[in-house]
């Protein structure tokens, strides 16, 4: 028995809340699996059509960004892939990950009212901890996306972290003061993300975006350090304006030059903290 309140991620449940067209309609569930998205994957390459979704109660081998792990226990969180099939070229799909992260903090603020802000690229943070991650993995050729998996962990009802994650991460139940109902909010981030990625196909960027995405961009205006970020100089430091519309980061540096990163870890300079 995955709970005692009713609370589930069973395509019944789920789709009681969904409003979407196409994402999501077909949809698999199972409680336990490795990885949502190492599952859709394997789907992906069987055929599976554009919108398909997996869910789980669990995951035994989340993955996140950097080859990094994600903690599911059993009807905790929300565990969700998203199986998509874009016509835009292969160097186009890496800001689908940031048009998510995006959908999940409007999701999180219209159910809950809750400042939910976005650490660029791909985490949502609420009260400058970490509530969400996203992975986004694609099968492509030189010319032709084959399939994109988009894989989405929130943290709905965890009350404990490990230890090494204590003061970086938490939870909307801890947030809120009282459990959530997991089943209204995977439906409301997956209508979201219908709406914004009809809205993205129209351009494949991010220009209709920027203004938003930047307002919850937690690090918009504040001194930041890229770590990792590909570059020869090492960690750049500077001040974060917003994102381009590649989903760049633009970084501006004490000589006023400004830097659009692609990739890295970004982390507020002088403050403790996740963020």
């Amino acid at each position: 028995m995955i709970s005692m309140d009713g609370d589930t991620l069973k395509p019944e449940e789920t789709g009681r809340y969904l409003r979407t067209k196409w994402l999501g309609r077909v949809s698999y569930y199972r409680e336990t699996v490795d990885s949502t998205n190492t599952w859709a994957r394997t789907l992906a390459e069987k055929g599976a059509a554009h919108g398909t979704v997996v869910l789980a109660e669990e995951q035994l081998s989340g993955k996140g960004r950097r080859g990094r792990g994600w903690v599911t226990p059993k009807g905790s969180s929300v565990a969700m892939t998203c199986i998509l099939r874009p016509d835009f070229m292969p160097q186009k799909a890496s800001m689908l990950t940031l048009l998510m992260g995006l959908s999940v903090a409007q999701a999180c603020r219209d159910l809950y009212h809750l400042d939910a802000g976005i650490k660029w690229p791909n985490d949502i943070v609420l009260s400058r901890k970490k509530v969400c991650g996203i992975l986004t993995e694609m099968d492509a050729g030189p010319e032709r996306i084959r399939s994109v998996v988009i894989g989405v962990g929130i943290n709905g009802n965890l009350t404990e972290f490990p230890e090494e994650l204590k003061g970086k991460a938490t939870s909307l139940q801890q947030e809120l003061g009282e459990r959530i109902l997991r089943a209204p909010l995977t439906a409301a981030v997956l209508g979201a993300f219908e709406k914004n990625y009809e809205i993205f196909c129209q351009s494949a960027d991010l220009s209709a975006f920027r203004e938003g995405y930047d307002r919850m961009l937690v690090h918009r205006e504040q001194p930041v350090v890229v770590r990792g970020a590909g570059l020869d100089r090492g960690d750049l430091s500077g001040v974060a304006l917003g994102i381009n519309d590649r989903g760049e980061l633009l970084v501006e540096r004490e000589d006023r030059t400004v830097v659009e990163v692609n990739a890295g870890e970004v982390s507020v300079r002088g403050l403790d903290g996740y963020v």
